[in-house]
């Protein structure tokens, strides 16, 4: 946190250094990125990421979204425009904070020069990018509307704080969780470490991260108090599924 001398903002501990966070899913297709955080450059450098095939958006928040621009580069990788799959409200919040990547000029342009991006429209219907059948997982964020996205077991579910009844069954025998859980405190639009508990302990799932954490949370300390098989992510974090 910006201005803050806390032992985690100071910690040497690398999986107390976080940057907003996002998830890649390799497929035999292809890498599917799902949200385009601010720091999405310096991930994609970091994991030594040379392409992204597909991007799939939770929501329109910035610490999701602002990295877009840092996907200049990949058309040239990927011979064409980056597949976005978003629903219409990401679509228009994008199309206005981008609008310079979608005047008539842009496919004129010499490759690298503007993001060239092509939108794909999903609703809560299952979908396929790459081949891989997505499932979206309606949640709430405070009172914005916003989708957790299931690959197969595995689940991602960032920046929630509830679970609409007519979601559940769509998280039913997942085998990873990856779970939004901000801080121990209650907070409006984000689950608490408790209320994240709560929701591994109805799906128990086999192995469950949390994500999306605060700077009052430090990461092995917290991990000691987490249940079995339960255990803050960090940057770098990966697994096979």
């Amino acid at each position: 946190m910006i201005g803050c001398e806390c032992d985690v903002c100071r910690s040497s501990d690398p999986r107390n250094q976080r940057y907003r966070c996002a998830v890649l899913v390799s497929t035999p297709a292809g890498n599917i990125l799902v949200d385009t955080p601010p720091e999405l450059r310096l991930q994609l450098l970091r994991a030594r990421v040379k392409a992204v095939h597909a991007v799939l958006f939770t929501h329109y928040h910035a610490d999701h979204l602002y990295g877009l621009d840092d996907l200049r580069p990949i058309p040239k990788h990927i011979g064409g425009a980056v597949p976005l799959f978003c629903t219409l409200e990401v679509e228009q919040k994008i199309r206005q904070a981008f609008s310079y990547a979608f005047t008539p000029m842009v496919d004129q342009l010499p490759a690298g020069y503007l993001p060239k991006l092509c939108f794909h429209r999903i609703s809560a219907e299952p979908f396929s990018a790459l081949g891989q059948r997505v499932v979206p997982v309606p949640l709430l964020h405070a009172q914005f509307d916003v989708f957790g996205f299931r690959f197969d077991d595995v689940a991602y579910c960032t920046d929630v704080n509830e679970i609409p009844r007519e979601s559940w069954p769509r998280l039913e025998g997942v085998r990873v969780l990856v779970l939004d859980a901000l801080r121990h405190k209650p907070h409006p639009g984000h689950f608490s470490i408790n209320e994240a508990l709560d929701v591994i302990q109805r799906l128990r799932p086999e192995k469950a991260y949390l994500t999306h954490m605060s700077h009052d949370l430090e990461h092995e300390a917290t991990n000691r108090k987490l249940p079995k098989g339960v255990e803050l992510a960090y940057d770098g974090l990966s697994f096979e599924f």
